[in-house]
């Protein structure tokens, strides 16, 4: 049964903002990355359902875990437009958050380990270091710190 939206359930630009603790310039960005997406009344100003404080909520916390607006709108596609989000649906996403995190965290283990190997041995060179690019050999790879990044070529 769809549910009969009605004036009270919408919420203009600034009572977004007021709720979210965002600026309106956020919002309007959010909008223009099309993380919600409002209504117009018949002034053409722009009119919040209140599900967009979910919405927007989520996006601050996905921001703080480090995701990009690009990774933040593929997971809020997946959600329904006109309502609020249920558990089931953030539980969802929220597993595909945390495969995210687990393997952003992996890595992050990775390269804080071989950074602190490299803080060992007090050349901070990739150029002359023994360790990590005898001779230089990355160079043949391309630019950037390969190594540390975790895409290590075979080295002869």
């Amino acid at each position: 049964m769809n549910k009969v939206i009605r004036a009270t359930d919408f919420l203009s630009i600034g009572e977004l903002a007021d709720r979210t603790g965002l600026s309106v310039s956020a919002i309007r960005f959010y909008e223009e990355k099309g993380l919600v997406h409002p209504a117009r009344n018949s002034g053409g100003q722009r009119r919040f359902l209140r599900a967009d404080i979910r919405r927007l909520s989520f996006v601050l916390v996905a921001q703080e875990f480090g995701f990009s607006i690009a990774e933040i709108a593929a997971q809020l596609s997946r959600l329904p437009e006109g309502r609020a989000p249920t558990k089931a649906d953030w539980t969802r996403i929220g597993r595909d958050f945390r495969k995210h995190l687990d393997e952003r965290i992996e890595r992050m283990t990775a390269l804080r380990n071989k950074l602190d190997a490299c803080i060992g041995c007090g050349c901070l060179s990739m150029k002359t270091c023994q360790l990590y690019n005898a001779g230089d050999a990355a160079s043949r790879h391309g630019r950037g710190p390969r190594y540390l990044l975790g895409d290590r070529p075979d080295v002869e």
